[in-house]
């Protein structure tokens, strides 16, 4: 039997299956007389304080053996003392005389069927934090132990429905030989965990929990997304091999990392790190790449309980610029809306947001964002190489609105005598086909533009890249993805203005040789990608990769392009 799902965290891996249970509760709502109600508080109190108490301890072993994976921790204990949360149990309790753990079930039912139906794919992820510590309250309540993964007698293989945040920061790294989920995906904890453990993972397996029986031995192939069973002598070792293959593949590519990217004939290739959390984790990837090529900004918008201040911005700007160096760091404004939506700023409801207020548009119409954010990256400039680009452009006037902005603000603190480097270059990301087709116009515009393929592939082929359905639709791959970087690279490229790639794209394997021959040298992409694409590049000889982009450029399928690619890369 084959199972297939979505691969997160690439190896191959033979071993027993752990179908792993934690508690599951089952609230049933019942009332409480009126003369039990203060008792009933305290019984809360103390089912608080209970969890409480696990997850300070938990976060005490998490600070001795992966600091960073801490953070996870302290958001549960964040969310469990959540004043919003926690008044609107004890009124459950106290005016709709509901038990403690109807109250607990309820409050954090609805929250979490709130973010369940964000648009936002990180939204919808926060939801498992709140699941985990519902959970954790109710089995307190309950009086139960916990169960975790966090110590196992032998090497298995983690089957689950999902795992819990604190599932995955505390387990047991020596013998979770790989794991297999029934939900989740590629920005899920899990998947994110498993990257950074290295340990195979495969997501999103429908019925995982019922078709595969604890104890017996599967396959976990977590290159193809699939588990096997039932394999003879003969599939196995030739699975142990694969197995070996891979490993040494994973092993021979990290160390491609701290490596120039330089083409077999000398052409050296920018490789930058897209930056989002601006953590010491993500950080510690500048001394490895050339610059960053994408500072995601909006996750201070979207991650935090109040919008950023201006000098809460400055902060973490300056910490991104100091990282890099003398690198050119690219900091986005805020790319709001679309699939990054932020209640917080009480936006008309648009029935395609994709197409919407979003990017510039939102930062032109709410100018006291846009103001706080300019002022806060042009005072930290004087911190390192900084240049300021802006998502969702369409014509040339708004770049001239936005160019205007970045001027007044800059001479406002001229006035107030702060100081800030007066050569930040001012770019666009290119993601709207309009503006594309007008590229010589924009060259005269701007000093840089960046691609960002995600979007600019769903408009070019008209298929929502959240929407499942249309999945096929969004194709990565479709010839006239790549004509059309073929056309803003030649035309930037002949008015002597940098053009980069800060998509998915960028930081694909099978993509970057013909990214190469298009004439785009310059590659932003997260660090897990950074090594192989750096072996790529090393790998790489100019006039093939040039050949290669004229050969996809008349190809006519996104079937073809991708088949002639996979030939490329198994050279």
């Amino acid at each position: 039997m084959r199972l297939v799902g979505k691969p997160v965290s690439k190896g191959v891996v033979i071993g027993e299956v752990l179908l792993y249970e934690p508690f599951k509760a089952t609230p049933v709502v019942t009332y409480i007389e009126k003369s039990n109600v203060e008792q009933a508080v305290r019984a809360y109190e103390e089912t608080r304080a209970r969890a409480k108490a696990e997850l300070d301890e938990l976060e005490a072993r998490m600070l001795e053996r992966d600091p960073d994976k801490a953070a996870i921790i302290y958001a549960h204990r964040e969310i469990l003392l959540d004043p919003a949360m926690d008044e609107e149990i004890r009124n459950l309790i106290q005016n709709d005389l509901m038990s403690p753990d109807a109250a607990i079930d309820q409050t954090y039912s609805t929250y979490i069927m709130v973010l369940g139906k964000s648009k936002n794919e990180m939204m919808r992820e926060r939801a498992s934090d709140l699941r985990d510590v519902k959970t954790r309250l109710l089995r307190c309540w309950a009086g139960e132990k916990e169960q975790n993964l966090s110590s196992l007698e032998k090497p298995v293989i983690v089957v689950a429905d999902d795992l819990y945040p604190s599932d995955t920061v505390s387990l047991d790294r020596e013998n979770v030989l790989g794991i297999v989920t029934q939900v989740g995906g590629a920005t899920s904890h899990t998947a994110i965990i498993a990257r950074s453990y290295e340990i195979p993972a495969v997501l999103g397996i429908p019925n995982a929990m019922t078709k595969l029986t604890a104890g017996e031995q599967v396959v976990l192939d977590a290159v193809t997304g699939e588990v096997i069973t039932g394999s003879g002598e003969e599939e196995l070792a030739a699975y142990r091999a694969k197995a070996e293959k891979v490993k040494a593949e994973l092993l021979e590519t990290k160390t491609y990392l701290a490596t120039e990217p330089v083409t077999t004939d000398g052409r050296h290739i920018s490789v930058r790190l897209n930056v989002a959390a601006a953590n010491d984790h993500e950080l510690s990837g500048a001394e490895y790449a050339d610059g960053c090529g994408l500072f995601r900004t909006e996750f201070l918008y979207l991650n935090g309980d109040h919008l950023p201040t201006e000098d809460e911005q400055y902060e973490t700007y300056k910490k991104v610029l100091e990282a890099f160096g003398d690198k050119p760091v690219i900091l986005r404004t805020m790319d709001i809306g679309g699939d990054k939506q932020l209640d917080r700023l009480e936006l008309p409801k648009e029935d395609n947001p994709f197409l919407g207020i979003r990017g510039l548009r939102l930062s032109l119409v709410r100018p006291e964002l846009f103001r706080a954010q300019i002022r806060a990256a042009l005072r930290a400039s004087v911190h390192g190489n900084l240049r300021i680009m802006m998502p969702m452009v369409g014509a040339l006037d708004e770049i001239r609105k936005a160019k205007a902005f970045i001027a007044e603000q800059g001479a406002a603190l001229d006035a107030e005598g702060i100081p800030w480097n007066h050569e930040v270059p001012v770019g666009i990301m290119i993601e709207v086909p309009s503006v594309a087709l007008i590229a010589d116009l924009v060259a005269d515009e701007v000093d840089f533009v960046s691609v960002g393929t995600n979007d600019l592939t769903q408009y070019l082929c008209a298929a929502d890249r959240m929407n499942p359905a249309v999945k096929p639709y969004y194709q990565d791959y479709h010839p006239g993805v790549f004509r059309m970087l073929g056309h803003i690279a030649k035309t930037f490229g002949a008015a002597g203005k940098p053009v980069s790639v800060c998509g998915e794209l960028g930081g694909d394997t099978l993509a970057i040789p013909v990214l190469v021959g298009l004439g785009i040298d310059k590659l932003s992409m997260g660090l897990a990608s950074m090594a192989a694409a750096k072996r790529v590049i090393r790998g790489l000889n100019m006039d093939e990769a040039r050949a290669l982009a004229e050969e996809v450029k008349n190809m006519k399928t996104e079937t073809e392009i991708r088949a002639r690619l996979e030939a490329f890369a198994a050279r």
